[in-house]
């Protein structure tokens, strides 16, 4: 008897010590070798991140030259204003510019530069005296005398970031009548010169519908590509009739006159690596039409959008960069189908000869039918005019990487570009877009980032991907507290590195939803192994307190 009372007592110790071993180690050690290692991510700071309240500031100074201002009111100068303008955009996007502008009289060496003969040379000569940081402005207000403008002139916009403005016959009586008077005149000086609403409505587009007033905005920004930190830029020379014509180009030195002192300029925006190739037998996958009065072949409008897919099938592409690709193809067209012209929708030939195609790339047709004589011998050596063909890719370049021409308003000159291909002020216009579209794509990029892994739970975190996270969210804050000072280089520099790493983070391949198991399968791999162990703990567990529970009831009817 006393001997089954022991065994019995050394059964229930037994089990108690291997149910307290499971409960105390086993199941603790089970679930930290098998949970899913999250490292800590700033969820609170890319939530304050996800309500984009954007605020962008210029300096802007207007210089008065002698003869626009009373000596009464030369003694209130210098003086700064500050003038403000918000815009909400949806419930999410806010944007607030601000320009502050600070006004003062021309120095002698400015005012030396003002009596230049022409306004071209007074814009070098102010530029050489001062250089203007990025995003910022100066305007110069000349007197109605001045003979630097043409009479039908009242603001020149220079190839700098100066602008020239003509005061008119108004004098008023105080500072403040004259500011009034010049304030509209100034204001579409900066909305031409600096960022305007609508080219950073337009860079906010993957993130917010446009207004119906929009729509040209927006056919702007869906045109040229969208920003990236390096671009690939290819040439192409397609000729279709070796037989016919021995082409010769100079794409080396044309590129080095006409296209790298533009890429050379927008290195702040990006990185750009450039090829080239020539194509034999190459024709286009539409067949021109002959046009019968002026016995020419055209393509016309409608017919364009089926020449590019044929022809991008032997272009061939860099696989080895994740860059967007543009693409310019230089077309000289057989002997049996040329002259060949392009026509618009109107039926009017096109007079570059070209067409672009958003977010790909530009197509020009050179005609060689001149070089075709009655003792011509074929084939025909032909000398390319790269001059010509690289003002047209010059053109259709600009437009893919979202430099903008507008048309100046009435009374405004727009001095030309110049030798570089881009003015100073128009690369000012675009890295501002360029920051802010940044900014957005990070932004959404990251919050997105943010949601998944809040919705998937077993998804590894590691701390690589932390660290990105960690990083864009640092350089979000500081590309927008830059926007905020006006720090245009150092915004968009932040910007880039955003967007770089939240798209690291984004695209990790340890982030792929199908390297972890779904919980029923952990429930069915788990199942088979504890259920054999777990079942006789359990039994012997409840007979244990079966047994208290009856030695009590015994024990207290003895008692009773």
């Amino acid at each position: 008897m006393a001997t089954t009372e022991v065994e019995r007592r050394r059964g229930q110790l037994a089990a108690l010590s291997i149910a307290a071993v499971v409960i105390i180690v086993g199941i603790p050690l089970w679930w930290r070798t098998t949970e899913t290692y999250r490292a800590w991510l700033p969820v609170s700071q890319i939530k304050e991140l996800a309500d984009l309240q954007l605020q962008l500031s210029a300096d802007v100074e207007v210089v008065f030259a002698r003869g626009t201002v009373t000596p009464e009111q030369q003694k209130k100068v210098p003086l700064t204003q500050s003038q403000e303008e918000e815009v909400i955009i949806d419930g999410d996007t806010s944007l607030r510019y601000r320009y502050e502008i600070r006004y003062r009289t021309a120095t002698i060496m400015e005012e030396d530069a003002l009596n230049q003969p022409t306004p071209a040379v007074a814009d070098l000569s102010l530029h050489t005296l001062s250089e203007s940081p990025c995003g910022s402005l100066v305007v110069y207000v000349i007197p109605e005398s001045s003979s630097l403008l043409p009479q039908d002139v009242d603001v020149y916009i220079g190839q700098r970031r100066t602008a020239l403005l003509r005061i008119g016959g108004f004098v008023g009586k105080t500072l403040e009548q004259l500011l009034a008077h010049l304030e509209p005149r100034i204001k579409q000086v900066l909305q031409i010169m600096s960022f305007s609403n609508t080219d950073i409505t337009a860079a906010l587009s993957d993130r917010v519908r446009p207004s119906p007033g929009n729509r040209g905005s927006k056919a702007d920004s869906m045109r040229a590509f969208k920003s990236s930190p390096g671009y690939e830029i290819t040439f192409s020379l397609l000729n279709p009739d070796p037989k016919s014509h021995r082409l010769h180009w100079d794409i080396e030195g044309a590129v080095q006159t006409y296209i790298q002192p533009l890429l050379t300029k927008l290195s702040l925006v990006a990185n750009f690596s450039i090829d080239s190739q020539m194509l034999y037998y190459t024709m286009l996958g539409v067949n021109p039409r002959f046009d019968s009065s002026s016995s020419t072949y055209t393509l016309n409008a409608d017919s364009l959008a089926h020449v590019i897919n044929p022809v991008e099938a032997r272009l061939g592409s860099n696989a080895a960069s994740s860059n967007p690709v543009l693409n310019f193809l230089l077309y000289v067209p057989d002997a049996q189908h040329s002259p060949l012209y392009i026509h618009d929708r109107k039926k009017q030939q096109v007079p570059s000869n070209a067409f672009h195609s958003p977010r790909w790339g530009g197509i020009m047709v050179y005609n060689v039918d001149a070089f075709y004589g009655e003792e011509a011998t074929f084939p025909i050596d032909i000398n390319i005019n790269m001059a010509k063909v690289m003002g047209v890719f010059l053109a259709q370049l600009r437009l893919l990487l979202g430099v903008q021409s507008s048309t100046p308003p009435s009374g405004f000159l727009v001095a030309p570009c110049g030798s570089t291909g881009l003015a100073d002020w128009e690369l000012d216009r675009l890295m501002w877009s360029r920051s802010v579209e940044n900014v957005a794509t990070a932004t959404t990029t990251i919050t997105s980032l943010a949601q998944l892994l809040d919705q998937i739970s077993n998804i590894v975190i590691n701390d690589n991907i932390a660290q990105q996270v960690s990083s864009a969210v640092t350089s979000l804050q500081l590309a927008v507290a830059e926007l905020e000072a006006g720090n245009l280089g150092f915004a968009l520099q932040y910007s880039k590195e955003a967007i770089l790493a939240s798209e690291r983070a984004f695209f990790d391949p340890s982030l792929l939803h199908l390297l972890y198991f779904p919980d029923d399968q952990k429930f069915a791999i788990y199942i088979p192994l504890f259920l054999p162990m777990c079942v006789p703990i359990l039994l012997s567990l409840l007979k244990i307190v079966s047994e208290v529970r009856q030695r009590h009831r015994e024990k207290k009817a003895k008692n009773d």
